[in-house]
């Protein structure tokens, strides 16, 4: 049974100007597994746009209570390219008090916009 579905998209010029101007911007939004490939490269703008929009979608799924912390959700790529959702803390905590036990996520960006999809299931 579906719980709740969410959807966002970043302009990525924009969200690359937000992570310039406001250089701590990053480490508020994301973990570090996040902002940095395997390799140790750190990840290019258009694709923490995109994890920026799943997590804004993430919210939208739950409801978009006050008191989520950005950091208690993190996406994963999985060694098939494949996304997917780490829940934590404050996240967590409200997905189960929602009864959710999976979750779906596609990212995208092209032509300029980020976009993600969240689905969440119980």
């Amino acid at each position: 049974m579906i719980v709740g579905v969410g959807i966002d998209v970043a302009e990525i010029d924009r969200f690359g100007a937000a992570l310039q101007r406001t250089p701590g911007m990053a480490d508020r939004l994301f973990v570090e597994r996040e902002l940095y490939l395997p390799s140790g490269e750190r990840r290019g703008v258009a694709s923490l746009a995109a994890r920026f929009a799943a997590k804004e979608a993430l919210a939208k799924a739950l409801g978009a209570p006050a008191g989520l912390l950005w950091t208690d959700a993190e996406v994963v790529t999985e060694d098939t390219g494949q996304p997917r959702l780490v829940v934590t803390g404050t996240v967590a905590a409200r997905a189960e008090a929602l009864g959710v036990t999976s979750w779906h996520i596609s990212l995208s960006h092209d032509a300029g916009v980020a976009s993600a999809v969240v689905v969440a299931e119980k």
